[in-house]
Formats: structure tokens, sequence, C-alpha cells
């Protein structure tokens, strides 16, 4: 295990959007949202069963890589004044190893966001994103990314939102995007 910390998620508001940390319970709610195959027309796989979903969770929730090496902070959406969830937003993180503000380490953030099918097209991935950017952002994160199949237009628009451009690099069949 090593000594870096990481930024302990924070539930975050955005004009319509409550953004709640991740917690293990949230199973329950979000199997029914994320077990859609049309969330996979770009990612490929399946949904994950409810077992492999509550595990998954549980991951995710410890907030870091078992080495401690990158921070996972994991965000449920829904909106602000209640109702079911919307979606989700994920920031992966590492430490730039040349950089530092303060003299603590800047770190690299890799977003990932995923809007249930019957709430895609109202901007939720854009205002979610863009709340969980401002956040990282005032906690020392300078480098944002994100890898985005080259089909998955409605994606990339959010990309382009945020602030990240295209670049040639292809990981995996996705194109990245960095800021």
């Amino acid at each position: 295990m090593t000594d870096l910390q990481w930024p302990t998620p924070e539930q975050l508001h955005s004009d319509r959007l409550l953004l709640e940390p991740l917690r293990g319970d949230h199973v329950d709610e979000a199997f029914p949202l994320l077990d859609d195959v049309r969330l996979h027309a770009f990612t490929g796989g399946a949904p994950d069963t409810f077992d492999e979903l509550t595990a998954r969770f549980a991951r995710q929730v410890l907030g870091c890589s078992p080495d401690g090496q990158h921070g996972w902070l994991n965000w449920m959406l829904r909106h602000r004044d209640g109702g079911p969830l919307l979606g989700t937003v994920q920031a992966s993180l590492t430490r730039i190893e040349d950089q530092t503000v303060g003299g603590v380490k800047t770190m690299e953030v890799e977003l990932a966001w995923v809007i249930g099918h019957d709430h895609q097209g109202n901007g939720y991935a854009t205002e979610a994103a863009s709340a969980v950017v401002a956040w990282l952002a005032a906690r020392g994160a300078q480098r944002f990314s994100a890898h985005i199949h080259p089909d998955h237009h409605a994606s990339a628009a959010v990309a382009r939102r945020l602030g990240l451009h295209l670049t040639d690099r292809v990981v995996d069949g996705e194109l990245l995007w960095t800021n």
C-alpha cells in the first residue's frame, strides 16, 4: 500500500442534479438502470449481473486500487429534488510525478459517465461531469481525459463541452480526449 491520499468523494450539486458518492447499497437501485444492453452499444460486453455489480461497487467504494496507486471516485446521479437514479460519473485518478502545486503532486483524471437510456439527451452527462471536473480541479487535478468510441457522438459532444480535445491516440478502439 502506498501513502498517497486520494480525495474522498463528497455529495455534489449542479443546477439540476444531486451527485451522491457511491455506496454499496446503491446496487439495488442501480441494477435496473444499468441492466440494459443498449448501454453497451459502444463499449461492448454485457451488463453486469446483480452479483457482479455488487462486487464491482464493493471494490469501487474502497476509493483506490488495491496497491493504492490509483484513486477511484464514483457518483450516482439523480434530480436535486429526488427521484430515481439517472446515471453515474466515475473519475479514476493518477498522480502526475513531475508536477506539484503547493508541494503536492497534481492529479490526472480519467472521466467516464453512463446515463440510463431513458434519461439520455437531457444534458445530464455534461452537467454531472462538469461538477466533478470543477470539484477535482479545486483539489489539484489539472489533466482530464476520457476514452470514447469513435462512433459515440453523444459522448464526444460531452467531452467537447468539458473542454477536452480529440487526440490521435487510440486505446482499445477508443479515442483519447484530453484538455
